[in-house]
């Protein structure tokens, strides 16, 4: 369990490297990894769209998408956009959760288990990434568990389980409130902001910072789509090397910034401008004949 005076290690291209995971002439689909998908809503549509693009970007075998129960129109909206996509139920390896899921917006993940029942023991044991609406999950799943809040969603979270913050003061301190968060929640932590940090089991990791113009609409769920690819390809692994899940995050993170880099190059950019540019971001990771942090 890693301590709010816990040693930071920097996360480099070499570290990032050696979490993508190459797929070879056995593999197919399923081995590669299924992400199961539950985000998107009436108010956020376009997150259910971001989410699944940025995963497939990313690269794993499938990804299954699962409309919450007020999403109607989300399937057909992701299918309009990727059809690659598949939203009829099957085999699961991971899940990303809540993702343009309003926490007051009346969506509940039990309500939807149980209209899922092939779904609700994987959903409790498999490797789970928890976003947005789905943050107050944290520590209730049987399964590995990587949190993805930004300051102010952690605050709300930590002040729900007894632990009086404010925004701002996590935003002047990440380290140390990433950390607490970790041995409060027993969980990974992966909090967004303009210095992003990852706990996890024995292991804090501080991220490079990444260019200002990420902050804007859409980005955030970029991320969640990106970790949980990572995620859904080393399903395996993370049940039995729990520092594994950190290694993920922090990588996806890594990714993320490279690509809103290139995206960018110093102006603008849009969500899904950021995900075009994740395949460039991977090849320029893995082809690179000198990899500099």
């Amino acid at each position: 369990m890693p301590s709010t005076t816990a040693n930071w290690i920097p996360w480099t291209a070499c570290d990032a490297r050696g979490c993508i995971q190459r797929p070879t002439e056995r593999d197919h689909k399923y081995t590669r990894g299924v992400l199961g998908v539950v985000t998107g809503s009436r108010q956020y549509p376009g997150a259910a769209v971001l989410t699944c693009a940025a995963a497939l970007a990313t690269g794993l075998g499938m990804v299954r998408f699962y409309p919450d129960t007020a999403g109607a129109g989300l399937a057909t909206l992701v299918l309009q956009r990727l059809p690659e996509v598949v939203v009829a139920p099957g085999a699961v390896h991971a899940w990303l959760l809540g993702s343009g899921i309003a926490p007051a917006g009346g969506w509940s993940l039990s309500l939807w288990l149980r209209q899922h029942q092939m779904a609700a023991t994987r959903a409790q044991a498999a490797p789970t990434v928890l976003d947005a609406g789905a943050l107050h999950l944290a520590g209730t799943l049987s399964g590995p568990t990587l949190i993805t809040p930004h300051a102010g969603e952690l605050a709300t979270l930590l002040c729900a389980r007894g632990v009086s913050v404010s925004h701002q003061t996590i935003a002047a301190d990440p380290r140390h409130w990433a950390a607490q968060a970790q041995q409060t929640l027993g969980v990974t932590v992966l909090l967004k902001g303009a210095h992003t940090v990852v706990a996890g089991d024995g292991v804090c990791i501080a991220l490079p910072p990444s260019t200002p113009w990420l902050a804007t609409a859409g980005t955030g769920d970029v991320l969640a789509g990106m970790v949980g690819a990572l995620v859904a390809s080393h399903h395996g692994p993370c049940s039995v090397q729990p520092p594994l899940l950190a290694h993920l995050a922090a990588t996806a993170a890594w990714l993320h910034a490279q690509a809103a880099q290139g995206a960018s190059g110093g102006a603008p950019l849009t969500a899904s401008g950021l995900i075009a540019a994740i395949p460039l971001a991977l090849r320029a990771l893995l082809y690179a004949d000198t990899l500099a942090p």
